[in-house]
């Protein structure tokens, strides 16, 4: 028997929708008018028998509409929790595998490159299969992968599940994008972005609380045998509670060489591909922020572990807050490339105060006016991250899994590049993360300017023409 979604009641066709006329409006000059070869329209595409009902009742009504963001919440939320909720135990697990720091860290860097290259396999596997199957199938993978992390005897197994845990939890970050493209589009889509964000600015933060309290009552493999529940959990809502999303008539039928053409045609897209670049440097920006601001708040400017705690989570809810101002209040009333014209501005500018401070052209500025640039940096994150991912899948319609995974696997590859970096000059000075989060930040904007905006103006022009004519 052909696998089935579950069935959600049909809403009729006058409920109301999540974008206004004049959002619609913004938002239909938004989506670059040019399109490469392979790249296809955003035009409405026939939905199968199965499908059909179920996506329009996700969109129409308030109710399913809440059910799906807490269910794509959960997935954006799942490779956070797996990253962050096992720091606080890295002491513990040397100590119990007798391993040396060096190579318990990789059980981390073996997680974080198992996300990034599984993007690759899973986003072609959803345009193909559908969403549910491929999805269903990665968090089976991940709950097993998580379940031998918490029975692993040795430091290598450990990182051999762990890349396995990476690998299978790809599918939650690259579907769950993906799935948002096939609900939505436009301003509806960037306010859905908006949202996700608020979840995965909260999960990296209440991550490590949850990890630490854990090991109040057990051990280091206590927090995968938490993991495991977590995700059983979360597969049984996607089993469920979410349909299948993307109608068979729209989903490829090739096998790897379609799926190779597919991220070739997306990439050969000017705009696209300077969507996906702008927001992979713009991540490499709050990546160098993660790996150095520890060291740099702490050894620097000699503030507390419970200070710079505070601070971290401060940081947080500010990106938090504009996303939300962003989803809520920005999009529908300015354009988004706009709007995102202006977050790579602040970032720059926030980047360059740091870096002038770290330099001491002002002396000894102390930890306030730092902590604050990187308040305002973190913030701009709000309105940056977003709306490239929306941005770039207003491009594409029938490859939107293919999309999702270039734009994951960009991010994480150049972020994980940019960490390094910090700490190229030693553990003295802040000025490798001012540089490394400056630097980024134009290549984001240079790549944003020249490709984006490039190709918009290129097609104006040639539309321009062709009334002409």
């Amino acid at each position: 028997m052909p696998e089935r979604g579950p069935s959600i009641p049909h809403t009729s066709p006058h409920a109301s929708s999540h974008t206004s006329p004049n959002a619609s409006s913004n938002a239909s000059s938004d989506v670059a008018r040019d399109t490469s070869p392979g790249i296809t329209s955003n035009a409405p595409q026939a939905a199968g028998p199965d499908t059909e009902p179920a996506v329009s009742a996700l969109r129409g009504n308030r109710r399913a509409g809440l059910l799906v963001t807490l269910v794509l919440g959960g997935l954006t939320a799942t490779p956070p929790l797996a990253m962050d909720m096992y720091l606080p135990s890295l002491p513990e697990v040397t100590r119990s595998l007798h391993a040396p720091a060096a190579t318990v860290q990789l059980t981390l860097t073996a997680c974080l490159a198992g996300m990034a290259l599984g993007q690759l396999v899973v986003g072609p596997m959803s345009d193909k299969w559908g969403r549910r199957r491929p999805l269903l199938a990665g968090l089976a993978v991940y709950v097993v992968a998580t379940a031998l992390c918490a029975f692993a005897p040795t430091v290598e197994l450990l990182v051999a599940f762990r890349l396995a845990q990476g690998l299978a939890g790809a599918a939650a970050i690259v579907i769950a994008r993906a799935v948002v493209r096939d609900l939505y589009d436009g301003v509806a889509m960037a306010r859905f972005f908006s949202t996700l964000m608020l979840i995965s600015g909260v999960a990296p933060v209440v991550a490590p609380l949850i990890g630490g309290q854990i090991l109040r009552v057990t051990d280091w493999r206590g927090v995968f045998v938490v993991l495991t529940v977590v995700g059983v959990l979360l597969g049984a809502v996607v089993w469920a509670r979410l349909p299948e999303t993307l109608p068979a008539a729209e989903r490829h039928s090739g096998g790897v060489g379609d799926a190779l053409r597919s991220m070739r045609a997306l990439l050969a897209d000017r705009a696209f591909s300077g969507y996906m670049l702008a927001g992979g440097f713009a991540f490499a920006s709050l990546f160098a922020y993660i790996s150095a601001s520890p060291f740099v708040v702490q050894e620097i400017y000699g503030a507390s572990p419970q200070t710079f705690s505070l601070l971290f989570g401060l940081n947080s809810i500010g990106l938090v807050v504009v996303g939300q101002i962003n989803g809520k209040v920005l999009v529908g009333r300015v354009r988004l490339d706009r709007v995102l014209g202006i977050g790579l501005a602040v970032v720059i500018a926030s980047a360059v105060a740091l870096l002038v401070m770290a330099l001491g052209v002002f002396g000894d500025v102390g930890l306030a006016p730092v902590a604050a640039a990187l308040f305002v940096l973190m913030s701009a994150m709000g309105i940056t991250l977003p709306n490239t991912q929306a941005l770039a899948l207003m491009r594409v319609k029938h490859s939107a899994g293919s999309a999702s995974a270039l734009l994951g696997t960009s991010s994480f590859l150049i972020g994980a590049v940019a960490s390094p970096l910090v700490g190229v000059a030693g553990e003295d000075t802040a000025v490798p993360m001012a540089v490394v989060q400056l630097g980024a930040a134009l290549v984001a904007l240079g790549c944003f300017v020249g490709m984006c905006r490039t190709a918009s103006e290129r097609s104006e022009r040639a539309s321009a023409e062709g009334v002409e004519s």
